[in-house]
């Protein structure tokens, strides 16, 4: 019989794969890839047509040996790397690194590891496709042109460790730019204006807002002229000028692509993108379940498409037409359009099988994979499905020549809402007192109410937001939005209180370099281009190095210009007022590969550091003293006494300087809600905004 050797990329693969094939068939794993440019080195010789060199990864060689000694014992050998341009390269270097030239060699790729996506691959097995291969070359090339030659000089113009980016440059220019517009926000005051009518046999008022004077919108811009109406309006009689009908339809989600399914992940679940995308590998790689071994339970996770294969949508309308009613599940799906070029080679990120329900496999996941696995089940079933329909109400109601409005809707079918429901449509208003409401109704006016607002800046970005306008410039690649996010935290030009990104001195510091330097790397339009030329070679319309010879000229002058004409920056430390005990000093803070820590500035002649707890400015309820974020040996963050030992409070919700009104005792932050730290207690309160 002949000998089979399939190569994947993951060792958690392996065994999902294995279990498909037969005993003919030996399933290894490259752990990634094999061989890349030297460290040490650009990678590339500009002399000679900038050819690439590459070498063997330290640390591979013993996976190459034993990849080799496999590859000897087999007739016919598969390459069975991830489905996209990354995959396809890993799968070439793997061909050169294992001299794989002369030897019977196919490319299978398949967008969901199951036995029957698995096995159907081998039957459309193809070469490796040099333009993909090409495509991700030239990516690589020019990351590492912008990263080799940029990052050295921000290490000699402001500090070693520093990094720049053809797509993180470009991310921290885009949070730089929304920081200066928040900064430079000036507020402005405006009113509204609501009346309570009462409507005879109902309890409850009618509350209508002011529109304007007769269909013209008016904005109130200050009390005086608030005072003024509410003066003019007590004089006149409430009358319903119009009672108007209609009803609203609300589209199904399309199915998750990697920027949106990051984006609901972030919102909903509160997980970084990083996370996200760590625990789809794990869904899509294969977890053990029940009655079914090891198994993928969705499909791949780079993606932008929205397409769904004939089979799944086919699979979803049955399941859903037998589990929800006929009514429910959608005749036609459109996909998604977009101006920008979307690689179709993938589907939508969808559940493999959609029979196997959250509920199903729930005691097979951890908790957050649960989370996302239903997440991404509920969005694939409601894509599926028809559209809400809202019957809505509107009233005008006249007081002379001023006009009230008021307006409900309610939801007359439920449709994709019965599986996907996200917050905006949970606060769907409903208006009981405007069901009777008809142009006979009397009015009569109970109250005024009024209320100060200022406008508010632009909002900070969070990942979740960042992703979606890195998407919506064309900047970087499903891919990519993940590890700049990373990499500009793990830098600390950027840094994330609650959801919140928000720019540090050093962030600014590199970013007014990369604008005065280097304003091609940074220019969006520029980025967005240049992802426009890597799908064109991708489809192979375009010479990868002719995109290389382009590019590489104008970075190396601008490079040497920058080296003699830019000054070099100074980042101070902050100075905290912890004194060092050693010498008398105020202790600074400093980063290190653990975070932050205390070092005193008097280094080398005082070599003191310590541990840098960030406090929260509120007094620890135990002996007064300040409470400070901690974390456990294993990294969980919790809530003690800047004393402990001598003081032992601690806890691991966030608590607040509020004292409990129900037993006196300290409470703590739970999501939206202040509650007590004693669960004998038992008081709860809605947490109140900080800004109006």
């Amino acid at each position: 019989m002949a000998k089979y050797l399939v190569i994947v990329e993951s060792p958690a693969k392996v065994k999902t794969i294995k279990k498909f094939l037969g005993k003919n068939y030996e399933v290894v794993a490259s752990n990634g890839h094999v061989r890349d440019m030297p460290k040490s080195q650009l990678g590339f010789d500009v002399e000679n047509n900038y050819e690439p060199k590459y070498i063997t990864i330290r640390g591979k060689g013993e996976i190459l040996a034993k990849l080799r000694k496999e590859a000897k014992k087999a007739d016919k050998i598969y390459l069975a790397t991830d489905p996209d341009r990354e995959g396809e390269a890993i799968s070439w270097h793997l061909s050169k690194a294992l001299k794989l030239e002369d030897r019977n060699i196919s490319r299978i790729s398949f967008n969901e590891i199951t036995k029957n996506a698995v096995k159907e691959s081998f039957k459309q097995s193809r070469e490796i496709d040099m333009d993909l291969v090409d495509a991700q070359q030239a990516r690589r090339m020019l990351d590492r042109m912008v990263g080799y030659r940029i990052s050295p000089l921000l290490w000699k113009k402001v500090k070693r460790g520093l990094s720049a980016g053809r797509v993180q440059s470009v991310a921290l220019l885009i949070i730089c730019d929304r920081e200066d517009e928040i900064n430079a926000f000036i507020p402005q005051e405006y009113w509204s204006l609501d009346v309570k009518l009462q409507i005879p046999g109902e309890k409850k008022p009618l509350i209508a807002k002011y529109h304007g004077i007769a269909k013209e919108k008016q904005t109130l811009a200050n009390r005086q002229e608030v005072e003024q109406l509410m003066a003019a309006v007590q004089k006149e009689h409430f009358q319903v000028a119009e009672v108007r009908k209609s009803e609203r339809i609300k589209k199904a989600p399309h199915p998750f692509t990697t920027s949106t399914l990051q984006q609901e992940a972030s919102k909903l679940l509160n997980f970084s993108t990083q996370k996200t995308m760590r625990l789809a590998q794990q869904l899509y790689e294969g977890v053990d379940i029940k009655e079914g071994g090891t198994v993928g339970l969705i499909t791949y996770l780079r993606t932008d498409s929205t397409r769904v294969s004939e089979e799944a949508d086919a699979a979803a309308r049955d399941y859903i037409g037998a589990q929800y009613g006929s009514e429910y599940a959608a005749k036609n799906v459109e996909d998604k359009k977009s101006g920008a070029k979307i690689q179709d080679a993938h589907e939508a990120i969808r559940p493999t099988d959609i029979t196997r329900t959250p509920v199903k496999v729930k005691d097979s996941l951890s908790r957050d994979q649960f989370r996302l696995y239903q997440l991404i089940w509920n969005r694939f079933a409601a894509s599926r499905m028809n559209p809400a329909r809202y019957e809505t109400k509107s009233v005008r109601i006249m007081a002379g020549s001023y006009c009230f409005t008021v307006s409900a809707s309610n939801v007359v079918f439920d449709g994709f809402l019965s599986v996907y429901k996200t917050e905006e449509e949970e606060k769907t208003e409903q208006n009981k007192a405007l069901a009777s409401i008809d142009t006979d109704t009397k009015l009569t006016l109970d109250s005024f109410e009024e209320k100060q607002h200022f406008t508010q800046p632009p909002a900070h970005f969070t990942e979740a937001s960042l992703v979606k306008t890195l998407e919506e410039l064309g900047i970087g690649r499903p891919s990519t939005y993940a590890p700049t996010i990373t990499t500009i935290l793990a830098r600390r030009y950027v840094v994330k209180e609650e959801k919140n990104l928000y720019v540090t001195e050093l962030g600014e510091a590199v970013n007014t370099i990369m604008k005065q330097s280097f304003p091609t790397i940074v220019d969006e339009h520029f980025t967005a281009n240049m992802e426009s030329l890597l799908d064109s070679v991708a489809e192979g319309k375009v010479q990868w190095k002719q995109v290389v010879r382009n590019f590489y000229p104008d970075l190396d002058e601008a490079v040497r210009k920058a080296e003699e004409e830019l000054e070099k920056v100074k980042i101070e430390d902050e100075v905290t007022d912890v004194i060092c005990e050693e010498c008398g000093r105020n202790m600074v803070i400093k980063y290190g590969p653990h975070g932050k820590f205390l070092a005193c500035p008097g280094f080398p002649e005082c070599r003191n550091t310590k541990p840098y707890f960030e406090k929260i400015g509120v007094a620890c309820p135990k002996c007064g003293k300040d409470i400070v974020l901690k974390k456990t040996k294993k990294g969980r963050r919790y809530f003690g006494c800047e004393a402990n030992p001598e003081c032992d409070f601690m806890s691991w919700q966030k608590p607040v300087e509020k004292k409990c009104p129900s037993c006196g005792g300290y409470m703590v932050e739970k999501g939206n809600k202040l509650c007590c730290a004693d669960p004998q207690c038992g008081y709860v309160e809605e947490k109140r905004a900080t800004t109006t």
